[in-house]
């Protein structure tokens, strides 16, 4: 059976790089409020970053990489976990031009991750009495996706591809392209035997061919909960049917869930965990 991991890790010498990137976006010819402001030589100071509203954390290695080797972070919380308005995330030390420089790209990226992570647990939450797990997708912001399926992961859920080498997903498009499901398939199969094939299917007689020919997953896309009740039934009673992973997808929200969670299928792909969650409010103040 197809299986889809859990970010659970960031390298960090992407994440240093990525922060490289965000600080020149902001800083390209320097910070001219901080220099003409700050103009003791090597002044300090402390800080404290601070939940201001509930929400899921998430950024352990982000926080620790984001502020460079003169300043010192001390976290309190590990990925995961739930905070209350006004809680400390962490407190962060050293020259105030560094605090001063870097405090809005750092917000920014935990503000937003945070957001994803706060929204995903609420779908995990649903999902995870009926052991069906929750995917995000690749609608992902353009320079930010591994933090953002970093963040889905945190709060329980399971990333889908991370790229398109990583995985066969033969959608409409392809199917058009290919000249049917049947040819899709067998010309997958030919050119990447080594990676398990998952069908897109929006119609039965789509179902009904990809059983045919043989695939490892079949996304269930936008189809109603009665759809994908039947569809889960013909493929479980298929040859090898049991082993063959089923996903639902397309436009399944909050309120629709606990109605696609009993099934039967094996998980649920949600794009809006990236591409429409709210950044959650995180404040830093010198103390």
């Amino acid at each position: 059976m197809i299986s889809y991991p859990q970010l659970r890790h960031l390298h960090g010498a992407y994440v240093t790089a990525k922060i490289a990137e965000f600080l020149h976006e902001d800083l390209p010819r320097g910070d001219a409020t901080t220099s003409g402001t700050v103009h003791a030589q090597g002044a300090t100071g402390q800080g404290e970053i601070i939940a201001a509203e509930e929400m899921v954390f998430v950024g352990t290695e982000i926080l620790t990489r984001c502020f460079g080797d003169d300043c010192s972070v001390r976290l309190n919380f590990e990925d995961g976990k739930t905070l209350r308005d006004g809680e400390v995330i962490a407190s962060v030390s050293g020259p105030y031009v560094d605090l001063l420089t870097r405090e809005r790209v750092v917000l920014n990226l935990l503000q937003h991750v945070a957001g994803i992570a706060t929204l995903t647990a609420e779908f995990v939450k649903i999902a995870r009495p009926q052991q069906v797990k929750i995917l995000d997708t690749r609608k992902t912001t353009p320079g930010l996706r591994l933090f953002e399926k970093y963040a889905v992961a945190a709060a329980g859920g399971y990333n889908h591809r991370l790229d398109l080498s990583s995985g066969i997903l033969i959608k409409d498009n392809h199917i058009r392209s290919a000249g049917g499901v049947t040819r899709a398939v067998q010309n997958c199969r030919t050119a990447r035997n080594d990676l398990p094939i998952e069908l897109e299917v929006d119609t039965f007689d789509q179902l009904q061919e990809g059983l045919a020919v043989g695939v490892d997953g079949f996304l269930l896309d936008n189809m109603s909960p009665g759809q994908v009740v039947r569809a889960v039934e013909l493929i479980r009673s298929s040859a090898g049917g049991e082993s063959i992973f089923v996903e639902a997808s397309g436009g399944i929200t909050l309120a629709t869930l606990a109605d696609y969670v009993v099934t039967g299928v094996d998980a649920i792909s949600v794009g809006a965990l990236t591409h429409s969650a709210g950044s959650r409010d995180i404040r830093m103040e010198f103390i």
